[in-house]
């Protein structure tokens, strides 16, 4: 009977400290698989590994440790489907239509235009990025990780992070204005 009470109190203390961070870990796997069935996948798959691990993390945030075990099970699908026959980037980009789940509501429709553009071209130029930085740039700018807390996510040093943040800021700074020149300007330079 101890046994199952412990189980029901695992879950519950896994449920109150990982819970909070499903949305961040949806959205990494969504930037680093690129599409949403398989994103939830993988983050079925990091919930299942986490719980089963719970009681292996030490220190006060969990929010880096699941996001490394999210970081394992989306390698893992880029080794099977290396195994497999891979379809190009531009194939496995089909599911980048869907609505950012970052924007914020509509005022007019000019506006909702303007913003729709602006964030579906920083969506595309973002998951166009190449994966290390990407990962870094959307654990920093969109799930506000700590360069510390970064490091211990990637297992990499915290000058390998800012490193990489770095790049990929000029990267995608780059592509933003070679995209807004290609794409003929809207008037707003």
């Amino acid at each position: 009977m101890a046994e199952g009470v412990d189980e029901t109190d695992k879950a519950r203390r896994f449920r109150d400290a990982a819970l909070p961070h499903l949305d961040a870990v949806y959205t990494l796997a969504r930037y680093l698989l690129r599409n949403p069935a398989d994103a939830d996948d993988a983050v079925q798959e990091c919930y299942l590994r986490a719980l089963r691990h719970f009681d292996s993390v030490r220190g006060s945030s969990i929010k880096p440790w699941l996001l490394a075990i999210l970081r394992n099970v989306c390698r893992a699908e880029y080794d099977r489907r290396c195994r497999q026959e891979q379809p190009g980037l531009e194939e496995g980009q089909a599911g980048d239509a869907v609505t950012p789940m970052w924007r914020e509501p509509e005022d007019t429709l000019e506006a909702a235009s303007a913003r729709g553009d602006d964030t579906e071209r920083m969506r595309r130029l973002i998951a166009s990025l190449p994966e290390p930085f990407r990962e870094t740039l959307v654990l920093r700018e969109i799930e506000d990780l700590s360069y510390r807390e970064i490091a211990e996510a990637i297992s990499a040093p915290v000058g390998t992070v800012m490193s990489r943040l770095a790049r990929a800021r000029a990267l995608l700074r780059d592509a933003w204005q070679a995209d807004r020149h290609e794409g003929g300007s809207d008037g707003l330079q």
